[in-house]
């Protein structure tokens, strides 16, 4: 499915996306033309009976959790509207977790977008058959981690995080940097396809914080 400001792949069994990828920009980063415009609702593009509606969150105790996150939107009010579609969304932990670790990582990536000019990040669910949790009448998943990949295609240098869909310590978001491949194997996707095969070895089998430039104390590559 494509959107002004993301592309995504939805998994109608699950009702949430397989996943979701943007292309960020310094500039488009650095273009603030609209706020939040909170207006969450069900896409109509997805049949229902194969999509999520407002109600199946209400009283569910999940935040409607952004995989494309409004702040990234802001260059444009299609943009910023489309990224409300509980398409892009799923049952995310609220208090340190959506309002906490996973949106300091997003503030990150945006951070990172204008330092370096240009990132392609892919964010998505992953899941466990075993435990699956759903709510709602329309049994929208719940998963019990979230990963988000992040590419620097001119300096070809990338980072991963896997975060347990839990509420969790902001300060300890460096120990669930992981490797690309690592989400890879959980997921079942390959995200640098199109890369030359030795360029997406490298990044894929290489620990993040060595990619990044980083280390497990939030260096200056995080800051």
């Amino acid at each position: 499915m494509c959107r002004k400001g993301y592309l995504l792949a939805h998994d109608p069994d699950k009702k949430t996306p397989i996943w979701v990828v943007e292309h960020l920009t310094r500039e488009k980063l650095k273009r603030k033309i609209t706020g939040r415009s909170d207006d969450f609702r069900p896409d109509d593009d997805l049949a229902e009976g194969r999509r999520a509606e407002l109600s199946d969150y209400r009283g569910s105790g999940y935040d409607r959790g952004h995989m494309a996150p409004a702040g990234d939107l802001s260059w444009d009010e299609q943009a910023m509207s489309e990224s409300f579609y509980l398409s892009n969304m799923v049952p995310q932990v609220g208090a340190g977790n959506n309002r906490g670790i996973w949106m300091e990582l997003e503030k990150k990536v945006r951070s990172w977008g204008v330092e370096r000019g240009e990132l392609f990040v892919f964010s998505g669910p992953i899941y466990r058959a075993e435990d699956l949790e759903t709510i709602g009448n329309n049994r929208v998943a719940v998963p019990g981690r979230l990963y988000k990949v992040v590419l620097d295609p001119g300096k070809k240098e990338a980072l991963a995080v896997i975060l347990p869909n839990r509420k969790l310590r902001t300060e300890d978001l460096p120990k669930y940097l992981v490797s690309v491949r690592e989400v890879e194997r959980e997921t079942g996707l390959d995200f640098f396809s199109v890369l030359p095969a030795q360029d997406q070895e490298r990044l894929e089998a290489t620990p993040a914080a060595r990619l990044w430039r980083i280390n497990q104390s939030l260096g200056e590559g995080w800051q």
